[in-house]
C-alpha cells in the first residue's frame, strides 16, 4: 500500500510540475493503429466483429503489462516493480491535464475560443471550427463535463491502479480510449459498443465513489438527495448521478457564495463575477473535484499508517 501511494504522488507531482514531458510522453498512437491493424487482419471474424472483439485489442499489451508487473515486483525490494508502476500510471494519467483545459475555458478571450476550449473536454475533442461553434458553453453542461472528464483522466485510473496495479491503470486507460477516444473509430459497431459496455463497468464504483467523497467535502444532504434522484442508489449500470449530484454540489456552493455577498452588501452578480471571475461554475467544480482527490489520498495514507502501526 506505500508503493502504490508512493507511485500516486509521484505520478500526480511529475504531471503538474512537468507539463511538457506528459505533454510529450502521452500518446496513444501505437493503440490506434494496432486496432487498425487487427481490423485490416479480422475483417470477417465473427468474434472481432462481436461485442467481445475489444478483447483482441486488449489481451497483448495488458498480458505484456501484468507479466512485468509480476516479475519487477520482487527484485531491489520492489524499487523496480515502484518505478515500473510510477511509469505506467503517468502514462495512463490524462491523457491531458484537466487544470489546464479548464483554465483555458475560463481565460478565453472571444466565444469562439472558449467554444474551442470547452470542445477538449468532449470525448473525441474538437475536430474543426464547425464542431467548435456547436460546443455547450452553458454553466450545467460544463460541470457535467468537468466531472466527466475528472472520472476519465483521473479516478478512473486511479482505482483501478490501487486495484490491480500497473495492469489496472492501462486497462482503464485503453478501454476509455476504445470507448471513447480516436481508436473507436478502427472497431466494428458492435466492438465499439461492447468497449462502451466495459467502460461503463469500470466506471460505475468509481463514480460512487466519486459521489460518496463529494458528499463528504460538500453539501451532504444536497448530494444525497441528488444521487437518489439520478438512480444511484440502483444497481443500474449508469454513471449518471455522478452528472446530477455534481451539478447540485455546484449549484448549492454558489448559493452560499451568494448568500456571503448578500450578506457582506454586495451585489450577488458583481460579487461573483469579481471575486471569482466569469464561469464560476467551473471554479466550483475544479474546486470539488480536487477535495474529492485530497480525501482519495488522505484515506489511502491512513491504510498506509494502520499497516505500519499493526
Amino acid at each position: 500500500m506505500f508503493v502504490t501511494l508512493v507511485a500516486v504522488i509521484v505520478a500526480l507531482v511529475l504531471g503538474h510540475v512537468a507539463p511538457s514531458l506528459a505533454a510529450s510522453v502521452r500518446h496513444f498512437d501505437w493503440y490506434d493503429t494496432w486496432l487498425r491493424w487487427l481490423d485490416g487482419r479480422l475483417a470477417q471474424n465473427e468474434l472481432w466483429r462481436g461485442r467481445y472483439g475489444i478483447a483482441f485489442g486488449l489481451v497483448p499489451p495488458l498480458l505484456a503489462v501484468a507479466l512485468f508487473q509480476i516479475a519487477l515486483d520482487a527484485p531491489l525490494l520492489g524499487l523496480v516493480g515502484l518505478l515500473f508502476g510510477i511509469v505506467v500510471l503517468f502514462y495512463a494519467w490524462g491523457p491531458r491535464d484537466l487544470d489546464l483545459d479548464v483554465d483555458a475555458i475560463v481565460e478565453a478571450r472571444d466565444p469562439l475560443a472558449r467554444r474551442e476550449a470547452a470542445a477538449r473536454l468532449s470525448p473525441l475533442g474538437v475536430d474543426d471550427a464547425e464542431d467548435a461553434r456547436t460546443t455547450v458553453l452553458d454553466g450545467p453542461a460544463l460541470v457535467e463535463a468537468v466531472f466527466r472528464n475528472a472520472l476519465q483522466r483521473w479516478f478512473g485510473v486511479l482505482f483501478w491502479f490501487l486495484l490491480l496495479g500497473p495492469f489496472g491503470a492501462l486497462l482503464y486507460r485503453l478501454v476509455a480510449l476504445a470507448a471513447e477516444g480516436e481508436p473507436r473509430r478502427a472497431l466494428p459497431p458492435e466492438a465499439a459498443a461492447g468497449a462502451q459496455n466495459l467502460l461503463i463497468l469500470l466506471d460505475w464504483p468509481v463514480a460512487q465513489l466519486m459521489t460518496l467523497s463529494m458528499a463528504l467535502v460538500g453539501n451532504f444532504d444536497t448530494v444525497v438527495g441528488a444521487w437518489k434522484d439520478a438512480g444511484g442508489a440502483s444497481l443500474q449500470l449508469d454513471t449518471g448521478f455522478l452528472a446530477a449530484a455534481g451539478r447540485a454540489s455546484v449549484r448549492s456552493e454558489l448559493a452560499d457564495e451568494a448568500q456571503e455577498f448578500s450578506e457582506e452588501g454586495v451585489s450577488t452578480a458583481t460579487g461573483i463575477v469579481t471575486q471569482l471571475g466569469e464561469l464560476p461554475e467551473l471554479r466550483d467544480a475544479m474546486s470539488l473535484v480536487w477535495r474529492i482527490l485530497l480525501v482519495w489520498l488522505a484515506v489511502l495514507a491512513l491504510f498506509v499508517v494502520a499497516g505500519w502501526v499493526s
